[in-house]
């Protein structure tokens, strides 16, 4: 790679590294997700990163970088993990070529990130909602990924959220911890119907989201890139067996339907979950009926039924960004990824003007 061009955008999450590399033209040239459990030590993002960097194409002239991984419980507080990520990268690519999303205060350099942990702290939505403010008129970002869901209102080239930060956005309601692979079943639901009787469900990691919207067949493959709860198969067997500890049972005690229907209860309450509070989130937003749901992350199939739910039409975010091509279903699951490189690009040519 002797030419630099375009930018490289980042978005370190806990449990995955998403890169996506614009031309000048602001088009997407490649979109990259890869398994990243930073949680079990910085090692990890360390090999992620070389290996996305192994598979660009070009040398990017600059990185735009933003991240959720700094919450990852390897780190005792969020400014260690932005130090930490922040050098992890600066260990791989040049520096000066380096500059993190910080909100509303825009790009810092690697040198400056001491002062602005609140600001660079989880903001990748931020970013995914700032260009999707430049877009359309108005509409409810639901970016529903592995882990989380994101829930911002953007109108008139506004985004109208009242959290800035894990904590407010928790209160209200904009960021829900439930996604469509790495969510603990435990926590979708305390009981559940079964064979006639609401049954009390144990509380252990014994099956997650992945085996619930595996058994009802909504699961993309390609979006589950960690090891199942017990380890085991990711087929449509293994998560019944999965499925069946949680209330108590084996999976050969009763018929796959008996597993699939328990499956829909479990993806009916994580979507009424999501439905409730989107609800909210557009009414403060002060939304109207015509404003769609932009849809976006690997559980764009939920955002399209969130959509149904408020009688709200749903776009994909893939569809707003131009010259996407064959690259569209993998930037579903960057949109944050895509954003800081087109904010960052577009910052670079007015400044250049």
């Amino acid at each position: 790679m002797s030419r630099r061009e375009g930018v490289l955008g980042w978005d370190v999450g806990g449990a995955h590294l998403k890169a996506v590399l614009i031309d000048a033209d602001g088009a997407v040239r490649l979109a990259l997700e890869l398994p990243c459990p930073l949680w079990q030590g910085v090692s990890h993002l360390g090999r992620a990163i070389e290996e996305i960097l192994s598979r660009i194409p070009v040398e990017p002239a600059a990185h735009a970088v933003t991240m959720t991984g700094e919450l990852a419980d390897c780190f005792t507080d969020r400014a260690l993990g932005i130090a930490a990520i922040a050098d992890a990268l600066s260990a791989r690519v040049p520096a000066d070529r380096l500059h993190v999303f910080a909100g509303r205060r825009g790009f810092l350099p690697v040198s400056g990130l001491a002062a602005a942990t609140a600001a660079i702290a989880s903001a990748n939505w931020l970013a995914s909602a700032m260009y999707l403010a430049t877009v359309v008129r108005e509409a409810l970002l639901v970016d529903i990924g592995s882990t989380t869901t994101d829930l911002a209102p953007v109108a008139g080239g506004n985004v109208l959220v009242i959290g800035d930060d894990d904590f407010t956005r928790l209160a209200a309601d904009e960021l829900v911890y439930t996604g469509i692979t790495r969510t603990p079943l435990m926590s979708v639901a305390g009981r559940a119907p079964f064979e006639g009787r609401q049954v009390g469900l144990m509380a252990e990691h014994f099956a997650t989201t992945a085996d619930v919207h595996r058994l009802t067949g909504e699961l993309a493959e390609r979006a589950d890139l960690h090891p199942s709860a017990d380890r085991g198969p990711k087929t449509v067997e293994g998560s019944a067996r999965r499925l069946a500890r949680m209330v108590g049972r084996d999976a050969a005690s009763a018929p796959i339907d008996a597993w699939r229907e328990l499956a829909r209860f479990f993806a009916d309450r994580q979507l009424e979950r999501l439905v409730a509070a989107a609800g909210r989130v557009a009414a403060r937003g002060g939304l109207s009926a015509q404003a769609p749901v932009v849809g976006a992350g690997v559980g764009i199939f939920l955002a399209r039924r969130l959509a149904a739910r408020l009688d709200r039409s749903c776009v994909d975010f893939a569809t707003l960004v131009r010259r996407v091509g064959a690259a569209a279903d993998d930037l579903m699951a960057c949109a944050p990824a895509f954003a800081v490189a087109h904010l960052l690009g577009t910052s670079r040519q007015g400044a250049r003007r």
